[in-house]
């Protein structure tokens, strides 16, 4: 039994006869040679023929019977090779080699250039016509539709169980909502607490800064129709109620004269209207020889009883030879402005001269909304005639008063027991 390799070796030596024949000498030597230099020659004759088609010079006509000898002798050498080669004529050599097949002429390029560029084109076009549609269903598989919502029919009645489900979904809602606001904004709690506290203790220590500059641009007081002055001189009725009329700052207000020169009584007195401060040596009342003083506020705490916190307020702007009224046990008694001054609280001295007129003052404290000083505004009497006046009774020296009247404690002042 012969080896297994040399079996294959003989198969396939076999196979290969029946494919194609074995060449003779000559033609191995031919099949070398000849193919190439006539393909070549052939591929440079078209070429040639596609460039120089239509030359009528003679160098280009001889060019081109070069050529075409060259050609026809090149294509002899490759029949004659097909023949040799190929004994089948319906090999696929001489089917796809025929010189007819060969010929490729301009507008067949250009025909062949244009189909390669449509086909092209159309291929890119479908290709991005295919992604913007799979993009586009990608987003629409990613879209959630939207649950559509369905009205209630008017007559149709909620259960009970809905009802309830309803208000208590719409108060978990209002819940969740004003705890996110609460939750979004509760580091700024402490600060608007903190201004808050802020604003409300300087609002108790100093309202009455902000309320008696106020009423300094308002009237502070209401005159009485009865009481408008137009002749001092016309005896009119006078009612018993003793009264301070001062037109030019539109005051009427009731006097306090039944009161004593300590800080308490007046300032319980001045919750009815101005209180008289009668001191040794300033004790006298209108149309008495000496000085008559009477007391007022200018500003006082806005939460402090009373309804003359600021009957004063505009006292600073009574000038020299403004007039004034007061009645007194149905008199009234005329009085001009003298002099202004501002002292302090303890300047109690400045009330105390010696006087053979009758002279009334006026006192309030200042600056607005505080009790640092005190403003004094003198006036003598021009009517009745102050050559009439009586001699005011003397009284025994008591406790000599150490500050005059001012305004009640302020917020601080309370808190602290200043």
């Amino acid at each position: 039994m012969p080896p297994r390799d040399s079996r294959r070796a003989s198969i396939a030596r076999q196979q290969r006869s029946y494919l194609r024949p074995t060449p003779t000498s000559d033609a191995r030597s031919t099949f070398n040679r000849t193919p190439q230099d006539a393909t070549a020659g052939i591929v440079r004759g078209q070429i040639e023929n596609i460039y120089q088609q239509g030359a009528t010079t003679p160098q280009a006509a001889q060019t081109t019977q070069t050529t075409t000898d060259s050609t026809s002798a090149q294509s002899s050498e490759s029949a004659s090779f097909a023949q040799t080669s190929h004994s089948n004529p319906d090999s696929p050599y001489d089917r796809t080699h025929e010189r007819d097949r060969t010929q490729i002429h301009e507008n067949q390029w250009k025909r062949y250039h244009s189909a390669w560029q449509d086909y092209y084109r159309q291929y890119y076009e479908r290709y991005y016509l295919g992604e913007v549609y799979r993009m586009q269903q990608t987003i629409a598989s990613q879209a959630t539709p939207a649950a559509p919502v369905v009205a209630p029919a008017e007559n149709d009645p909620l259960e009970n169980e809905e009802a309830f489900h309803d208000l208590r979904a719409d108060l978990l809602k209002n819940v969740r909502t004003s705890a996110v606001k609460v939750r979004s904004s509760r580091h700024f709690m402490p600060l608007v607490a903190a201004c808050l506290t802020m604003v409300l203790f300087l609002f108790l220590q100093y309202n009455r800064i902000i309320f008696s500059n106020v009423e300094a641009y308002v009237s502070p007081g209401n005159i009485n129709p009865a009481n408008i002055i137009v002749d001092p001189n016309i005896k009119i009725p006078i009612s018993n109620e003793p009264r301070l009329i001062i037109p030019k700052i539109n005051v009427d207000v009731p006097v306090i004269y039944d009161t004593k020169p300590d800080q308490t009584s007046q300032l319980l007195a001045m919750e009815k209207g101005v209180a008289w401060f009668g001191i040794p040596g300033a004790n006298s009342r209108p149309g008495q020889v000496g000085n008559t003083v009477l007391s007022g506020h200018s500003s006082n705490d806005l939460f402090d009883p009373g309804d003359y916190k600021f009957i004063f307020a505009r006292l600073e702007q009574l000038a020299e030879g403004d007039t004034f009224y007061v009645n007194y046990l149905g008199e009234r008694y005329t009085y001009s402005v003298t002099k202004k001054e501002v002292v302090k609280p303890t300047d109690v001295h400045k009330l105390v001269y010696p006087t053979d007129k009758p002279v009334m003052t006026l006192i309030t404290c200042v600056p607005l909304g505080t009790a640092q000083n005190r403003l004094l505004v003198t006036a003598e009497q021009i009517s009745p005639n102050p050559a009439q006046a009586k001699e005011a009774p003397s009284v025994e020296k008591a406790v000599e008063e150490t500050a005059m009247p001012g305004n009640t404690p302020s917020f601080f002042d309370r808190l602290f027991g200043s």
